[in-house]
């Protein structure tokens, strides 16, 4: 099978957005996952959304998905609207970008009450129903540091219990390893609800529960059973997009160009075994 291969471009944060779509174009993938920060930065200083879908264009790159949707799972009242209204702007920037499918992210707040799977799942309905609006679907992410979602089967209930058969989960070892989740967790978790793999290892030695996203490395660099999950999410069906996501300062200092070649080169070693 082929996999789509593709480059979050939080790999090579400092670099301009130009320079992001070029160094993806230049090392050979076919797709490039945008943070929207980065498409608002760029207006900022100017650019417009149409500059945007012309670079993309001219590197032949698709965007499978953009990061992320935030405040949706904790705010009440007119926050919360506030929150569904920015989720709006990003879901409908997310259309014109040629998106389907974008990242809602978990509360990061630290507070006494347990998650209320049947309160999130409401809320990522509200999502679905907006993005609906512009053919634009989330994909409900698990934090492994997340206080609310942090495992796998938690987001997958969300999913699951949000009532809408096409909506998926965005799957990542890192976040596996830092919550302590495993697909077996969700054994009916099929390969058409998984929208995204995020793809990284993780250095051996490190203390789990105090692990954040800048540890991550490059696939098969670290001891995190990919090649494992790579068969298994296979045996499910999965056929889509694996994209590499790092948030390494390491990396950041180093050329952007090479960064994203090497990470194509590492990333094909473990998923074409």
């Amino acid at each position: 099978m082929a996999w789509v291969y593709c480059l979050n471009t939080s790999t090579i944060q400092p670099a301009s957005l130009k320079d992001k779509i070029g160094a993806a174009m230049k090392a050979g993938y076919q797709a490039i996952e945008l943070w929207f920060s980065e498409i608002r930065n760029y207006q900022n200083e100017g650019g417009s959304v149409e500059d945007v879908v012309k670079m993309l264009e001219d590197a032949g790159l698709q965007v499978p998905s953009m990061i992320a949707l935030h405040g949706w799972m904790d705010a009440y009242g007119d926050a919360y609207l506030r929150a569904l209204d920015e989720c709006k702007a990003l879901m409908e920037l997310a259309a014109k970008l040629g998106c389907k499918r974008v990242v809602a992210s978990p509360s990061m707040r630290f507070e006494p009450e347990p998650l209320d799977i049947d309160d999130a799942a409401h809320r990522f309905n509200e999502l679905i129903k907006i993005g609906s609006e512009f053919g634009v679907l989330p994909m409900m992410e698990f934090l492994g540091f997340s206080p609310k979602v942090s495992r796998i089967d938690q987001a997958w209930e969300i999913v699951k219990r949000s009532g809408d058969s096409k909506t998926t989960i965005v799957l990542d070892p890192f976040h596996l390893w830092r919550g302590n989740s495993s697909l077996e967790d969700v054994p009916d978790l099929t390969g058409e609800r998984i929208g995204i793999l995020h793809f990284n290892d993780v250095p051996a030695g490190l203390q789990r529960e105090f692990a954040g996203d800048e540890v991550r490395i490059m696939p098969g660099d670290g001891h995190l059973p990919l090649k494992e999950l790579i068969g298994e999410v296979k045996r499910r069906g999965y056929e889509g997009v694996i994209s590499l996501e790092l948030f390494n300062r390491t990396y950041w200092q180093q050329d952007p160009y090479e960064v994203a070649k090497i990470g194509l080169e590492k990333m094909k070693a473990v998923a074409e075994f």
